[in-house]
């Protein structure tokens, strides 16, 4: 089975550095991408099993670049597993995450094990 390809997304380039380490860890290839219109490039150019997307970001931020996704017609992309990523209370922004599309949301601070098991359950079961 070919290793899943995970799409990480966030502003800050030691967030992606850490996500990129964990995804080498637990076996994924990984891209990388700043803000959401990067993250949008990336996606209708390659294929991702998955998408790690920062909420607060410049340019586009999450739930923009969630939406817009989740509008495009390719709905092969659009269909693609977003996982929220966030330091904030998921509480306080639960109904928004939701209407936005994404997935699955993840809090910060990020864990091997945290990251591992929403790999396994949106990718390995292909």
């Amino acid at each position: 089975m070919a290793k899943p390809v995970l799409l990480i997304v966030d502003d800050i380039f030691i967030n992606r550095v850490l996500l990129g380490e964990i995804a080498r860890e637990i076996g994924c290839e990984f891209k990388m991408a700043g803000n959401g219109k990067e993250a949008i490039g990336l996606l209708e150019q390659t294929h991702f099993d998955m998408v790690l997307m920062d909420i607060e970001m410049p340019v586009m931020n999450g739930l923009e670049t969630t939406r817009y996704i989740r509008n495009l017609s390719d709905k092969t992309i659009a269909a693609i597993p977003i996982v929220a990523l966030t330091a904030h209370n998921p509480n306080d922004f639960f109904d928004e995450f939701n209407s936005a599309g994404f997935d699955e949301l993840l809090t910060k601070p990020y864990l091997i094990s945290k990251i591992q098991s929403v790999v396994e359950k949106f990718c390995m079961k292909k």
